[in-house]
């Protein structure tokens, strides 16, 4: 599973191409448990995480994705890390903006939901620019959400 972005390769995490991405990629912990609970279920692909690949070198600088599948009403929170030389190139919000896409385009996904720091000014940015709005304040972290009615 791929999204091709006009810099970027964009690839599901599965259990063949992990191994390959560890090799030049810090794997952490939540990679690896997406890829315990794929095998128990194996709808979660895609719903987990993503690795960010530049097309221009293949070198993977961060990973993306999703906390699990919607929810009954179609939530499903998005989450993203770029490594820090690849910062301030728009590298998060072309990424992000890719699997948002995707998910809203497989109509399971009806909100897309996510949370940050309070002074975590990068991804505040990446997230006003993906047209996310702040929902409120919660123990030091902004929650946003992307309109139901939001189309690219």
């Amino acid at each position: 599973m791929q999204i091709i972005t006009e810099r970027l390769i964009i690839t599901a995490f599965n259990p063949e191409n992990y191994k390959k991405v560890s090799e030049t990629y810090s794997i952490r912990k939540h990679i690896v448990n997406y890829l315990d609970n794929l095998k128990e279920d194996p709808e979660l692909l895609g719903w987990g995480a993503w690795f960010v690949t530049l097309a221009d070198n293949n070198q993977v600088i961060g990973d993306i994705g999703f906390k699990g599948k919607p929810d009954n009403q179609g939530i499903v929170e998005v989450g993203f890390g770029i490594i820090p030389e690849m910062h301030n190139k728009g590298i998060a919000t072309e990424s992000v903006g890719a699997i948002i896409e995707w998910a809203l385009s497989s109509r399971k996904a009806k909100k897309i939901v996510a949370e940050c720091l309070i002074d975590n000014i990068p991804s505040i940015k990446v997230l006003e620019k993906l047209k996310m709005t702040r929902t409120g304040i919660e123990n030091g972290m902004i929650n946003w959400e992307l309109p139901s009615d939001h189309h690219r």
